[in-house]
């Protein structure tokens, strides 16, 4: 299959879209917790739960959406969640109780959980085994470079004395996505990729199969650990254990973070070239290795031995190491899961991920926070031991993988290098 016109066109609606979508989220996200506890006035108590919302409605009804998006298709799915989160937005914005803060989060949350895998299945139906890797790799581009700007116009419109500037905050979000809606609606998929004979048709047969795959199971497993390790300490275990341990200034904790944002900008398409030549599981192995890396670096810095700016340097140098490996992630692991899904199983196989990501980055926070604040070194330790198992898993998932889905650009050299035309390895389905 070799991309077409209609198919670069739609191509480039869906990066529009990944780029408006995540630039509402960063438009709002950060000041969630303010606008509840303080704006409000409802208290620490009820902003943690609001918080805790977000991912509670994402494992709720991902599971659901797979099945959704393999029955109707992903742009119908993907129009229904925008218009979802564009309510749960504007109700947001005009809650005062914790009972309509709740559920408007609720409905915001549902909204947005079930864009990322609706989006990202539009795009395997717009890319072929050979361009998926830097479709992937954009879309991730995109999504940090809208996540920034929406958090920095976002910052400017907010006044913490004037609720009015935070339901304008949240209008606009909503505005977005309705606008978006709007942009998405437009998309024509090129073509829709039919469930194989003989699949099962009901969610629960569904659902078996996909845990009958040995390789999409081990890649979960591995997916968590991933999404365990690392996103789900960033603000939550690693950030404290900065600022406890190491002695990390508030200040220097969000440089910290912009270097991790600024690294996965300059090296992603730097970084594509170097990946998606080789094998995928190989590439997610050496994550895990440069992750270990960046957890001693961490160690160092809550050591206390050398100076401040040493331990700063250190502790800025982690986050930049975790952005390295997350510009390496981005056009390996969805990639991946597309080639691993059967013939009209992308939609499921890709909520499916995206479940083990939600709940992944619900329960990180829960362990890393408490274990970095009483246990700063145990801490250290046990997420450099869960980086080394990243690598030991990636390593055994790369044995269950077939050459196409494991390095997709082999099959297609071997058929240049012996004068044939170009063509999409049969095994690589989307």
């Amino acid at each position: 299959m070799t991309v077409t016109r209609a198919m670069g066109a739609a191509m480039r609606r869906i990066h529009v879209g990944n780029a408006l979508s995540t630039f509402g989220l960063g438009f709002t996200v950060p000041y969630l917790y303010v606008y509840v506890a303080q704006v409000r006035d409802l208290g620490a108590a009820t902003a943690g739960v609001v918080l805790a919302v977000f991912a509670v409605a994402a494992l709720v009804v991902l599971p659901f959406a797979g099945r959704a998006i393999v029955r109707r298709g992903p742009l119908p799915v993907l129009l229904s969640a925008l218009v979802t989160a564009a309510l749960g937005s504007l109700a947001l914005g005009l809650s005062g109780s914790a009972v309509s803060v709740l559920l408007s989060a609720a409905v915001l949350g549902a909204g947005q959980a079930v864009m990322q895998p609706a989006l990202a299945t539009m795009i395997v139906d717009c890319s072929t085994s050979e361009t998926r890797s830097r479709a992937f790799a954009l879309q991730f581009f995109l999504q940090n470079l809208g996540l920034g700007v929406g958090g920095l116009i976002g910052g400017d419109l907010v006044d913490t004395s004037r609720a009015a500037s935070f339901t304008l905050l949240f209008a606009v979000e909503a505005a977005i996505f309705l606008l978006l809606a709007v942009l998405m609606s437009t998309v024509r998929i090129p073509h829709a990729p039919r469930i194989e004979d003989g699949a099962p048709h009901s969610g629960r047969a569904s659902w078996k199969r996909l845990l009958g795959n040995r390789a999409m199971v081990q890649l979960c497993v591995l997916g968590f650990v991933l999404f365990f390790a690392c996103y789900g300490q960033f603000e939550s275990g690693l950030s404290a254990y900065g600022v406890e341990a190491a002695g990390i200034s508030t200040s220097a904790l969000g440089t910290a973070l912009a270097a991790n944002t600024a690294v996965i900008v300059v090296a992603q398409f730097a970084v594509l070239k170097f990946v998606e030549r080789r094998k995928r599981s190989r590439v997610i192995a050496a994550v895990g290795f440069i992750w270990a890396v960046a957890w001693a670096l961490a160690g160092w810095a809550g050591l206390g031995h050398g100076s401040q700016a040493m331990a700063t340097a250190a502790f800025v140098s982690t986050y930049a190491l975790f952005g390295l490996g997350e510009a390496m992630l981005s056009p390996t692991l969805a990639p991946l899961v597309a080639d691993l899904a059967p013939t009209g199983m992308a939609g499921q196989y890709n909520s499916a991920f995206a479940l083990v990501k939600q709940l992944a980055l619900a329960v990180g926070p829960v362990v890393g926070g408490p274990l970095a604040a009483s246990l700063p070194a145990p801490y250290v330790v046990t997420f450099l031991l869960f980086s080394l198992g990243i690598t030991v898993l990636a390593v055994r998932l790369g044995r269950r993988l077939t050459p196409a889905q494991n390095q997709p650009w082999s099959g297609r050299t071997l058929v240049v290098a012996q004068g044939g035309p170009a063509a999409e390895p049969a095994s690589a389905r989307a």
